[in-house]
């Protein structure tokens, strides 16, 4: 009891991921994890601020949002951040018009940036649409470019769907950077701006959060080197070689999401 008191001392803002802790995807919608739901309210009726941080772009925030709150969870589009809208900002900052690889049921998050003559590329999530066709279209104009840019919305290895593991965008990502001698601009977790716009939406200090997710790497890895403390749940993509990564060591291993909530309330702030 003590260990968890000390390292968890002080935390008055949560970070949330989405998928592998609240819920497990598939094809048909997904599923919640055992407890989540009822782990979410208390985290709501607690003294904790919250946020929920995903790096999700198969769906747009608002189908995410949709989703979760069909599957009975208490949340809404402006508790959510997520890579499509800080991408979007990103590229009307810097003018950028860029060639999408990205799943069609994102596509409408970009319905207001000017995509005629690439200027850039930003690959998310395709699913299905990454074929050899449309991969070597993206280095295609990647290569026509005398400063290539490319924007990749997260760089996860892969996620877990109910039917198992699956890649994700960050195996295609690297494939573009091999190919096109670049490196990709990462929106999302584990990149630090991504961490501290959830931060400043709760007005909470890094010192102060606490990061849970199932990503002992983009979750858990990339919220320590932002000075947060991260929790890493056994559910959703977690291994138990997990528990052994080289490089990152959590401030606590849980079985799920209500195992953490327990914990937060039972020491945080204090």
């Amino acid at each position: 009891m003590a260990a968890w008191a000390e390292r968890l001392a002080g935390v008055r803002g949560v970070l949330l991921d989405i998928s592998g802790v609240l819920y497990d995807c598939d094809a048909g919608g997904g599923s919640a994890i055992a407890g989540s739901v009822e782990a979410v309210a208390r985290l709501k009726q607690s003294h904790l601020k919250m946020r929920f941080c995903t790096n999700d772009s198969q769906k747009s925030r608002g189908e995410l949002v949709g989703l979760l709150q069909q599957l009975g969870f208490d949340i809404s589009e402006d508790e959510v951040t997520s890579p499509a809208p800080a991408t979007c900002r990103i590229l009307k900052e810097r003018g950028l018009r860029p060639h999408l690889l990205i799943h069609e049921r994102v596509r409408s998050e970009f319905d207001e940036i000017d995509t005629s003559n690439p200027n850039c590329v930003v690959i998310a999530d395709a699913a299905e649409s990454f074929s050899y066709q449309n991969m070597n279209k993206a280095f295609q104009v990647l290569m026509e470019l005398e400063n290539p840019v490319l924007i990749s919305l997260g760089k996860g290895r892969y996620y877990k769907e109910t039917s198992g593991l699956v890649l994700d965008v960050g195996a295609y990502m690297k494939a573009l950077e091999y190919a096109c001698g670049i490196k990709a601009e990462v929106v999302g977790k584990p990149s630090p701006e991504f961490f501290q716009a959830a931060l400043q939406a709760i007005g909470v200090e890094a010192h102060q959060a606490v990061m849970i997710g199932d990503d002992i790497v983009g979750d858990v890895g990339g919220a320590q080197r932002c000075g947060m403390r991260g929790l890493l749940v056994r559910t959703g993509k977690f291994r138990p070689t997990d528990e052994h990564h080289p490089e990152v060591k959590p401030d606590g291993y849980v079985d799920n999401l209500a195992e953490a909530v327990a914990l937060l309330l039972q020491h945080a702030n204090k």
